[in-house]
């Protein structure tokens, strides 16, 4: 009996602590910031969700913390307040804070190598593959054995049987 309570205890720990962590990124945003209109407050989340927060590196600026992501949050709904696109919202704080922001980088001259490098590594792991499969193929040669090998041969495959 002893035991049992102890499992049920054990357990209902473990879950208050699972319940403690994920409610940090509820409490990120402040009631104080957010607009009134539900559809203008899913909008703000919609491109806040975009943006990472510099501090927590990779969180969106909705799910954490920190000062900084909630500067960035408010000057969203600033932007927004102003009639700035999404697009133009997201260009204004990568144009600010470096294209890092961005949970999603978008593509430019600066940053080609690293959207091409998985597809380099692809093909360049490919192409040795090949080289080394026509290199094992070209190595073997078949060559005939003369009677007296195949005599010779045969004489030791009975004697293993016997």
């Amino acid at each position: 009996m002893r035991s049992l309570l102890g499992h049920y205890l054990i357990g209902l720990l473990t879950v208050l602590a699972v319940a403690i962590i994920l409610s940090g990124a509820a409490l990120a945003v402040d009631g104080d910031e957010m607009f009134a209109d539900p559809a203008r407050e899913a909008r703000a989340r919609d491109v806040g969700r975009q943006l990472r927060c510099l501090v927590c590196q990779n969180q969106s600026i909705f799910d954490s913390n920190s000062g900084l992501a909630k500067d960035l949050r408010v000057l969203v709904r600033t932007r927004m307040s102003e009639g700035d696109s999404d697009t133009e919202i997201l260009a204004y704080i990568a144009d600010r804070y470096g294209d890092y922001v961005l949970l999603q980088p978008r593509f430019s001259i600066r940053n080609a190598v690293l959207w091409a490098a998985p597809l380099l590594a692809l093909l360049l792991g490919l192409a040795l593959m090949v080289l080394y499969l026509k290199s094992r193929r070209s190595g073997r040669t078949d060559v005939a054995l003369t009677e007296s090998e195949r005599e010779t041969a045969r004489k030791l495959l009975q004697e293993g049987r016997s």
